[in-house]
């Protein structure tokens, strides 16, 4: 069993930053990329930013340049610091991890989200 937790949400005035945190737990055999996304309205969760295991990383248009995402592997940590905050930023992101747990084959395992919303 995979247990993912994301934490760092709020309130944030316009430019503003935040940093995201998603912590996975359980029996991970090995783990492979980690992205964040983002659920705009009820549709489909797209992605903001996506970290591999080699540590190459993508980000969606909109948040290059302000976003950025890391990880540390052996706590099995993602984060997403976003930065020059933006009213459209406002959503719920979730955290999402390709995990092996022991399966043999990648699973993407969620959490509950955390919420950013903008103050102003």
């Amino acid at each position: 069993q995979v247990h993912v937790v994301e934490s760092g949400g709020g309130l944030v005035q316009p430019g503003g930053s935040l940093i995201l945190s998603c912590e996975a737990s359980g029996t991970i055999v090995r783990s492979n990329a980690v992205a964040w996304y983002r659920q705009v309205h009820g549709m489909r969760r797209a992605v903001v930013a996506r970290i591999v295991s080699s540590g190459q990383t993508f980000y969606e248009d909109s948040m290059e340049g302000r976003f950025t995402i890391s990880r540390d592997c052996a706590e099995n940590k993602t984060y997403l610091q976003m930065n020059s905050l933006k009213p459209e930023d406002t959503d719920v992101y979730y955290c999402g991890a390709e995990i092996d747990d022991g399966v043999g084959y990648w699973q993407i395992f969620w959490g509950q989200g955390t919420r950013v919303t903008d103050s102003s």
